[in-house]
């Protein structure tokens, strides 16, 4: 087996990475992919958990612009986040990986709620854990979420997804040709430089737990294996990389 660096990860998911060029929804060879990508780090034996956001389906903020209540409207975005988990859950048992979702808020019918020591057992049990329904409160991202999940099962690393940007900017890439990218960053001066790739509190629960943060391209095919392997891929955020 493969000497890997990161031995427990919990990977972040927009709900937009699964659009792929669609307007709303679920590409069906996007989440294929992703799938695929999460089999094999979970092949190397490496244990993963997973946290899926729900912007393909619904967002708060589009919903408070509906004029909806904004604590309404993220609960249906946390609904959201759980139709995506089920749908990943099935692509990858179809793919033989024994998974498991749990979510914060309670739907026995359909998944288990969020028990952290039995998230930590399912992964002990090479099981993947996908989380839903974001920390279960509104006024929360999905970033937080993830974060937070990361602390709770101690994972050694968050591996944030990002649609199209291969890591930390001084800039918006975007609109500034000339913004140059940063290999890896401290949490202080990310916090201090106000970057805007990830929430700011869920870099302050990042840094507070002591996990780095991989901030990458998941339009990139093979980036979990490498970074888990020990690749220099994306922004490292908090911590040295190893030689």
């Amino acid at each position: 087996m493969a000497q890997v660096r990161y031995k427990r990860i919990l990977l972040k998911l927009s709900g937009e990475a699964l659009m792929g060029s669609q307007e709303f929804g679920i590409d069906p060879k996007v989440i294929d992919r992703i799938a695929d990508e999460v089999a094999c780090a979970h092949n190397l034996g490496v244990q993963v958990a997973v946290v899926v956001g729900g912007g393909n389906i619904f967002r708060g903020v589009q919903g408070s612009a509906w004029g909806m209540d904004k604590a309404a409207a993220d609960y249906v975005g946390m609904l959201a986040t759980v139709m995506n988990c089920l749908m990943l859950q099935e692509v990858l048992r179809n793919k033989g990986v024994n998974t498991r979702v749990q979510t914060a808020i309670e739907m026995p019918q359909v998944a288990e709620p969020f028990i952290r020591l039995r998230a930590i057992r399912h992964l002990e049990k090479n099981r993947v854990v996908i989380f839903g329904g974001g920390t279960g409160n509104p006024h929360f991202t999905t970033d937080t979420a993830a974060a937070l999940r990361a602390a709770e099962i101690k994972a050694d690393v968050l591996l944030m997804a990002k649609n199209g940007t291969d890591g930390v900017y001084d800039d918006d890439p975007n609109k500034n040709p000339k913004a140059k990218k940063i290999p890896e960053i401290s949490f202080e001066q990310f916090i201090r430089q106000g970057l805007k790739v990830m929430d700011p509190a869920a870099v302050a629960l990042c840094q507070e737990n002591h996990i780095p943060v991989v901030v990458f391209d998941f339009a990139n095919i093979g980036s979990i294996e490498k970074i888990v392997l020990g690749e220099t891929i994306g922004t490292l955020v908090g911590a040295e990389r190893h030689s």
